[in-house]
């Protein structure tokens, strides 16, 4: 089993920063994906960025390209989603997902949202 937890969020005004963080209890397979999905009130859970095995192959949702950027550190199994330029549509529920997954799977659909391990997530608000 891998238990997830998240912390860095807060609340901002538009155009500011912040870093998410992930602590996860151990190193979850050889071979795995992890992300970060948001959800709004009233909208449903949607994939924000996603990350193959040792930091490789970013995959980001248009609306946060160029403005957010995932990493991972491996000695402290922790993963990041640094937040830049935030706007207040950014505003959502932050969790971390991890599970065990191929290349290929990834390739085919990097932000689909069929993740086993799921943080308790963490709040990020922007305000105009």
């Amino acid at each position: 089993q891998v238990q997830l937890v998240e912390s860095g969020g807060g609340s901002v005004q538009a155009g500011g920063s912040l870093r998410l963080s992930c602590a996860a209890s151990r190193s979850p397979y050889s071979s795995y994906c992890m992300g970060w999905f948001r959800q709004a009130p009233g909208k449903e859970r949607e994939g924000v960025a996603v990350i193959y095995t040792g930091g490789s192959r970013p995959s980001y949702a248009d609306s946060v390209k160029g403005r957010f950027t995932i990493s991972q550190d491996n000695a402290k199994n922790t993963l990041y989603l640094q937040m830049n330029s935030l706007k207040p549509e950014d505003t959502a529920m932050y969790y971390c997902a991890a599970k065990r997954c191929y290349y290929s799977d990834y390739a085919r659909e990097p932000l689909s949202d069929d993740y086993n391990y799921w943080g308790q997530g963490t709040q990020v608000t922007v305000s105009s």
